[in-house]
């Protein structure tokens, strides 16, 4: 018997004495479930939930090139001491919402990268909050950062970005609101320590083609406090802006002057193009904002008055270029002329 004849006896063997047995089916692993992102609707456009939760969440930000240009423009630095000065910026914005028993609970987040080379840069927390039925606390502007819509107008305060908490009222058409901020890169006068501490209130609101706001703080460190209205009506083919500030001395809230009025025109010229000519007079100009070493008072302190023009034009959805130039003359110091260019894409 040769070799073949003996595997295949073995084989025949083999299958007879082996019980038949029916083939197993063959069944695929089931793919493991995708959940979609799902657009969110409820708190306006960009929103959508983060999966498997019941949170919304909207990113959003700007990217922004800036050419500045004026006496020391780069900032006093051996880097750079000329009279111009290329910056860039990078923004990006977290907004978190989810409705809760006592309202839509919010949460912000706001980070910020600026170069102003490739090895001067620095990233910053923007903002960084939490907000519920009208109460809000942690990192925020306060009112004081608002301003009229050009670039001329200085009405705020040096620093306008606190640690606070407040609780502000609003309906459609008016809001109402009282903070309790930290002050503590603030403006201090001479022998003060940055311990601040400041109470400010907001109330602001439209009717019709008309707004307002009427913002006030007291700082309790320096004992001084201030207090500034503003207005915007339409009118004729642009905006009219008004507004005027008083502060009984120099503090963190505003330290400019000791009063200041400011108007501004922005002239819609086309869908795509704004044209906005301002003009502001300080009463007792303090000079080149400080936060150091403040005088106690205004007294004996010249007058000042600004003028400048800001022209923005919007290229395309979400893009736009700003230039603006801005001509200064102080009573007690040299007259000073700045601008800047400006390119940004927000998404």
């Amino acid at each position: 018997m040769n070799i073949k004849m003996v595997l295949l006896a073995s084989a025949a063997a083999f299958a007879a004495s082996t019980p038949v047995l029916a083939a197993d089916a063959i069944v695929a692993a089931e793919p493991e479930p995708v959940e979609y992102v799902r657009v969110c609707d409820a708190y306006g456009t960009g929103y959508f939930y983060i999966p498997g939760t019941e949170t919304c969440l909207k990113i959003e930000g700007y990217i922004r090139f800036q050419v500045n240009v004026g006496p020391n423009a780069g900032g006093t630095s051996a880097t750079n001491d000329s009279s111009w000065d290329a910056v860039t910026r990078g923004q990006v914005q977290f907004t978190a919402k989810s409705d809760t028993e006592y309202g839509p609970l919010t949460g912000v987040i706001v980070l910020q990268a600026n170069a102003d080379n490739a090895s001067s840069q620095e990233t910053i927390l923007d903002s960084a909050y939490l907000d519920v039925a009208g109460f809000r606390a942690g990192l925020f502007y306060s009112w004081w950062d608002d301003g009229l819509s050009g670039e001329t107008d200085d009405i705020g305060s040096v620093v306008t970005l606190h640690n606070s908490i407040r609780y502000q009222y609003e309906t459609g058409t008016f809001y109402a609101g009282l903070s309790v901020d930290e002050l503590e890169d603030g403006v201090f006068k001479t022998g003060e320590a940055p311990n601040n501490v400041g109470v400010a209130f907001g109330i602001g609101g439209t009717a019709g083609a008309f707004s307002y706001q009427i913002t006030g703080g007291w700082d309790f460190d320096n004992e001084d406090g201030a207090i500034r209205a503003m207005g915007t009506a339409e009118l004729g083919p642009g905006t009219l802006g008004l507004a005027a500030v008083y502060s009984s001395g120099p503090n963190s809230y505003y330290s400019q002057a000791e009063w200041a009025v400011a108007a501004e025109y922005a002239i819609k010229a086309t869908d795509k193009l704004k044209i906005t000519p301002g003009v502001q007079y300080y009463g007792n100009y303090y000079g080149t904002p400080v936060t150091t070493g403040v005088a106690d008072d205004f007294e004996g302190l010249g007058d000042a008055w600004k003028v400048g023009l800001t022209v923005d034009y919007q290229i395309v959805d979400n893009f736009y270029a700003k230039a603006s130039v801005q001509y200064l003359d102080p009573e007690d110091g040299d007259d000073v002329t700045t601008g800047y260019f400006r390119l940004q894409r927000s998404f």
